[in-house]
């Protein structure tokens, strides 16, 4: 039996080793106010809170119409829910809203305002004009703070012709685009011919790297890359193309841009190498290793606190044999590698395990990251961590999915190819591969889902194509399939999530909840947003779509009230990597790293530092 005095230093210890882990450095945010027209009479306003603010802190809602003294809109501070809808407004004119949190009764700095222009439409979205070169088409988004102003801008993948890696033929250039949510044109990245554009082939990605505050954009170049100020990597850009339009020869390259000016800051030489064509791949039909340039150019990349404090970018090759992962570290002005995994060979356990897509979390508590890397985990620094030889999949989610068991568990799917057996959906544990459950006994699965979607009971769901039913986490069938195994999204009041798919929300076991007119979403099967992100407003997250003609992106904000309160999930370090990696592979639905939905505790505070930005 414990003693009181035995039980005390325990707990003093286990605070001890909590406290003591470093602080991770994360972007400054503003307040996102945000307001759109419900109706010919209201105007639905949302706010974030940041996650190192005090649970009590309120707020007050001002207006400023037109000329017009602001108006402070709320009669006692608001300490519910972050959002508001304001029924007196003159719709005639320009109406700007902003808040001021209120701390120990004594009101603070006005926040930024959002203006919601005179006559605007009756609309839950804003619009973002694009410069769309012709041929082309809005693809995947992501966001980040490109010029410290505290609020995020859109770095836009814009598409021309595209091949998968399986399929010969020529592509046009990958080209990436920078807007701040105005609509104003930033810069424009364009990575030339030798960059193949295609789903496995060009990941991007967004985040502050070095701890100033301001976001970098960092990807995979070539000979021919043209940055923000016009600027051509190599000095002889060539032709690398070959008759069937793959690019298996010539220069590869990692580069650093900024994501003020798009200018390349750093470029060396992408880790890894090609090298023998034919070791990324299993045997195909032909009984032959793959050696036509479609597994070999496979690729995936995340960014994951490695040291506990600051991002690193991870650069990835190969999943369906050889598997490598390159960690970047971008400090003072230089690029420095930080460590190589690499599979080598068929003989090694941690092969052909990997996924199209990866998730990054903390599976081990010890405030580092690991990068789940479908079937497979590696540790912070570097090493393997375990390998469940549960194979190749399309979809992974990783969360405290059953808040009854300790840590965090990985929900996915697998496929069923070149005579491999075994489970085509699992559920393991995400720091130690143990296997808790498993089904559809040697079946090719390419769909899977899990989080809280039944706002009746607590824990997360799962449901997969062919699943013919919705199960809980032990396994048992607890209602019917849902209309859609695709995306997630925070959408009404409840605190359960909602199922995105297309251009359109829906409630399970309810009804539709938005339909996006006029919009429609990405990747031609997978029907995947341009980005679902808690871009501005309270903890509810936002939905950006294409539109029709291809010249404009609509962010889609809630106008559904809720009393629920939480800091913005940007700030929670697990879901703001989610956004990070979302673009990459096969887009994944983000997930924050404890359990969210219905019956959840108090979200845990971050340990987070968040940095001025340097303008």
């Amino acid at each position: 039996m414990i003693k009181p005095i035995q039980y005390f230093l325990l707990l003093l210890i286990s605070f001890s080793s909590i406290s003591s882990f470093a602080q991770r450095q994360m972007e400054k945010l503003g307040r996102g106010v945000v307001a759109v027209r419900q109706n010919a009479d209201s105007v639905f306003v949302s706010w974030r809170i940041l996650g190192t603010e005090p649970d009590d802190i309120g707020f007050n809602l001002y207006r400023k119409t037109g000329n017009e003294t602001a108006k402070k809109l709320n009669a006692t501070p608001l300490i519910k829910g972050t959002n508001f809808i304001d029924v007196g407004f003159n719709a005639n004119f320009d109406n700007s809203y902003f808040v001021k949190p209120i701390l120990k009764a004594t009101e603070q700095e006005a926040s930024k305002s959002f203006v919601l222009a005179a006559k605007s439409p009756i609309q839950q979205y804003l619009t973002i004009p694009l410069r769309t070169p012709a041929g082309y088409t809005p693809n995947d988004a992501s966001v980040g703070d490109l010029d410290g102003d505290g609020e995020y801008e859109i770095i836009l993948h814009q598409t021309g012709r595209g091949r998968d890696n399986s399929s010969n033929g020529i592509t046009d250039p990958p080209i990436f685009q920078a807007y701040k949510v105005d609509g104003t044109f930033l810069w424009e990245i364009n990575l030339g011919k030798n960059i193949r554009e295609g789903a496995h082939y060009t990941q991007f990605m967004v985040y502050d790297l070095d701890g100033d505050g301001i976001a970098e954009f960092a990807c995979k170049t070539a000979d021919g890359t043209i940055d923000g100020k016009g600027k051509v990597i190599s000095d002889s850009p060539k032709d690398y193309r070959n008759k069937n339009g793959k690019i298996l020869d010539g220069p590869e390259f990692f580069t650093i841009f900024s994501g003020k000016t798009g200018e390349a800051l750093a470029t060396t030489d992408y880790i890894p190498a090609r090298g023998d064509i034919g070791a990324w791949g299993g045997k195909g039909g032909n009984g032959k290793n793959d050696d036509s340039g479609n597994r070999v150019d496979r690729f995936n990349a995340c960014i994951a606190y490695l040291d506990g404090i600051h991002p690193s970018v991870v650069m990835c090759r190969g999943y369906y044999g050889r598997t490598v992962l390159a960690a970047w570290d971008w400090r003072n002005g230089k690029l420095i590698s930080r460590w190589v995994f690499d599979s080598k060979d068929g003989r090694n356990p941690f092969s052909g395990m990997g996924n199209h897509n990866l998730t990054v979390a903390d599976v081990d508590g010890d405030g580092k990251d690991e990068i789940i890397y479908g079937s497979m985990c590696v540790d912070d620094n570097g090493i393997g961590l375990y390998t469940t030889g549960l194979r190749h999949g399309d979809a992974l989610h990783v969360s405290d999915l059953d808040p009854e068991r300790p840590g965090l568990e990985v929900f996915g799917v697998h496929e069923i190819e070149e005579g491999t057996k075994g489970p085509g959906a699992a559920l393991f544990d995400a720091k130690t591969g143990e296997i808790l459950w498993h089904g559809s006994e040697d079946e090719d699965v390419g769909r899977g889902v899990a989080d809280n979607i039944d706002n009746t009971r607590i824990g997360a769901q799962m449901w997969w194509s062919g699943s013919n039913g919705l199960f809980d986490m032990k396994g048992n069938r607890i209602g019917e399939q849902p209309r859609s195994t695709n995306f997630l999204i925070y959408w009404d009041g409840d605190l359960s999530r909602e199922l995105l798919d297309g251009n359109h929300i829906d409630k399970y076991n309810g009804g539709r909840l938005l339909t996006a007119n006029g919009a429609i979403s990405n990747n031609w099967t997978k029907s995947t947003p341009a980005l679902s992100a808690d871009i501005f407003g309270d903890w509810r997250e936002e939905l950006i779509l294409r539109a029709y003609d291809n010249q404009s992106l609509r962010i889609y904000t809630t106008t559904i009230p809720t009393e629920h309160r939480n800091y913005t999930l940007m700030h929670d370090p697990q879901y703001r990597l989610s956004i990070a990696w979302q673009n990459d592979g096969y887009n994944q639905p983000p997930h924050s790293g404890f359990y969210f939905g219905y019956g959840m505790k108090k979200a845990p505070k971050p340990n987070i530092l968040l940095v001025e930005p340097q303008k």
